[in-house]
């Protein structure tokens, strides 16, 4: 059977996640046959060693991304090297970076092995959505405004989703179709992907995706909670891509 491929984008200026990236490769090496990272440019010139570094290794295929790309075209254009580069049949697994080397890294590592290896067996999208042990660990502001998109898809189409979703398993010839109807240039291109696959599409609920900055920062969750909880410009950075996303949701049925 052929291993799934691994996609996410990377924007690490301060180094934060390069350290981890090292320490999970071999874990990667494991699940994954490949894995396909997009490099901001920011992160390319503080990190240039590391980038170098990364390339040697034909395990990464790294996409450098042009200077002022929004992040939505940032996404699109890495699920489109994916694409163009891996078999039709390819699962590849869309996530994100911090998570996956938060989550390779605790306890939740050898459920998160099973169920990658799970999903190989199937032939449609599967979404991994947090579960309410993984929400818990979430600032309630969080789970707060994503749950406006989420009962939003539950009032028009009587589903539950996750909009600004972590982490979706697809098939590359099934993303190969549906990239050239997404049109969004911000994050709720991720709730396009979502509109897009919502009839064929089954749904995990797991631990695993809990709340991942206190383990990257070395912090105090309990205390970090409470900060985000209290911050307007976290509010604020949870409703920049909730509000196009809802908008997104609606124009869909013409709302």
């Amino acid at each position: 059977m052929m291993l799934p491929a691994v996609v996410f984008p990377l924007h690490d200026p301060d180094g934060l996640i390069f350290p981890h990236l090292t320490r999970v490769t071999s874990t990667l090496k494991e699940l994954f046959s490949r894995a396909f990272i997009s490099l901001t440019p920011l992160t390319i010139e503080k990190h240039i060693e590391v980038v170098s570094y990364l390339e040697k290794d034909h395990f990464f295929n790294l996409s450098p991304i042009a200077s002022g790309t929004l992040v939505g075209d940032h996404f699109r254009y890495l699920y489109q090297t994916a694409v163009s580069t891996s078999d039709p049949t390819q699962l590849l697994h869309l996530c994100f970076s911090d998570r996956l080397s938060f989550i390779l890294q605790s306890k939740h590592r050898v459920q998160f092995f099973a169920d990658i290896q799970a999903v190989n067996r199937m032939n449609v999208p599967v979404l991994f959505c947090r579960s309410k042990a993984a929400w818990d660990t979430h600032p309630l502001n969080y789970y707060e405004i994503e749950q406006f998109a989420t009962r939003a898809g539950e009032l028009l189409f009587g589903k539950t989703l996750d909009f600004a979703w972590c982490h979706l398993a697809i098939q590359a010839g099934y993303l190969k179709d549906i990239l050239p109807n997404i049109r969004n240039h911000d994050m709720s291109m991720l709730g396009e992907i979502m509109l897009a696959v919502r009839d064929n599409i089954l749904i995990r609920d797991v631990d695993w995706l809990e709340w991942e900055d206190p383990f990257l920062l070395s912090c105090d969750a309990t205390a970090l909670k409470v900060e985000r909880e209290k911050s307007f410009l976290e509010t604020q950075k949870r409703l920049s891509y909730i509000v196009p996303t809802l908008q997104t949701i609606a124009g869909k049925y013409n709302l």
